[in-house]
């Protein structure tokens, strides 16, 4: 009796260490297929209620403990990523939301454009700055209370139109100097929606240069820069639409919604039917000229998008293809897409109409 009492006090102990102990690993599984044309609302422009479900696809994230790293093999539909796929070296994990937030509000805007495009509407486009989509830990940057999603527009007086500008203006800063932006907060809501202020200064005291610098990439700077602030930037743009387009995607972050939400917009503002009723998922990144990026999770999100009945997949072409397809069961067509007017030649070909719009571009 005291043997096995010690075997379950020691099974005990270890699988309460294991549940505690953090792993470097987060598992993706699948989620939601939720249909996208109740989630946008559009002002401005003639719409057309259509009976389509286009299903935009999710996956859960979570980040594990031994014990369930352990508990998870045995479970099915789980692919697992490090930290170093979801983040990038010298970013902390706690931006991992903020980041995955920015990149949808970057995705809708895309979607948005791209659909508009695609509709015959010229979109005029205008830098509007660099924005932050990393902060470096134990960085000049985080000391001064930058944060994810926050858009220099000046530097030491001097305006800031892209991230170019802002690297060139810096690249000659020395340690210890300090560098005053005009910075627009962000502030992002529980749901992940973001929000801008009206600019104020911020001064980062700029640091010795970090070993993990490389090239800036940008025209007219080369060598090594002389000091280090600790942010990753992406350009900021502004694009005057002729319509206001909301889209509800509270609480889902990343960019792979945005093959779905282009070709809803689309829908929504087309006479016919895009998808012929039939029921299609899409998944993909998507840029303001209508290509189609690849994305992660792709088999879970297989899964999920034949759970929801979906007859149809849309999936970026290459890798995303052959996982799509392994993880597919019959009754669920994939397609392979690699651009936007691509997914809309495997529509009509699948029985949907051409997009004719409800209001004349110009």
């Amino acid at each position: 009796m005291r043997w096995y009492l010690g075997v379950a006090v020691v099974l005990v102990v270890a699988i309460t260490i294991l549940q505690h102990e953090g792993t470097n690993y987060y598992a993706l599984t699948p989620g939601d297929a939720t249909s996208v044309a109740p989630l946008v609302k559009i002002s401005g422009l003639a719409t057309k209620a259509h009976p389509d479900r286009i299903l935009l696809t999710d996956v859960y994230l979570s980040s594990l403990t031994e014990w369930q790293w352990i508990v998870s093999h045995f479970q099915s539909h789980v692919e697992y990523v490090t930290t170093d796929e979801l983040i990038s070296p010298g970013i902390p994990t706690d931006e991992l939301a903020a980041q995955g937030f920015l990149e949808m509000s970057d995705s809708q805007q895309s979607a948005e454009v791209a659909a508009l495009r695609a509709l015959g509407w010229h979109i005029r486009v205008a830098a509007a700055g660099a924005v932050v989509n990393g902060v470096g830990t134990a960085s000049p940057a985080l000391r001064a209370h930058l944060r994810v999603a926050d858009r220099v527009v000046g530097v030491d007086g001097r305006a800031v139109a892209t991230s170019c500008d802002l690297i060139a203006d810096v690249h000659d800063a020395a340690p210890g100097a300090a560098v005053r932006l005009r910075v627009e907060r962000s502030h992002i809501s529980g749901t992940g929606v973001i929000t801008w202020s009206a600019p104020s200064t911020v001064v980062v005291t700029a640091g010795p240069p970090s070993r993990s610098q490389g090239s800036s990439g940008c025209p007219g700077v080369s060598g090594a820069a002389r000091s280090w602030l600790g942010i990753a930037l992406e350009d900021g743009v502004r694009y005057r639409l002729p319509a206001t387009i909301s889209i509800n995607t509270a609480n889902i972050g990343g960019p792979s919604a945005g093959l779905a939400m282009t070709l809803t917009i689309i829908d929504e503002l087309s006479a016919g039917s895009l998808t012929g009723h039939l029921v299609v998922a899409a998944t993909g990144t998507i840029d303001a000229n209508g290509n189609v990026g690849a994305i992660g999770g792709v088999a879970e999100k297989t899964v999920a998008a034949q759970r929801a009945g979906a007859r149809v997949f849309l999936v970026p072409a290459g890798q995303n293809y052959v996982d799509a397809r392994a993880a597919a069961q019959p009754g669920l067509k994939i397609v392979a897409v690699q651009s936007l007017r691509g997914a809309l030649r495997a529509l009509r070909s699948l029985g949907g109409a051409a997009p004719v719009p409800l209001t004349t571009p110009h």
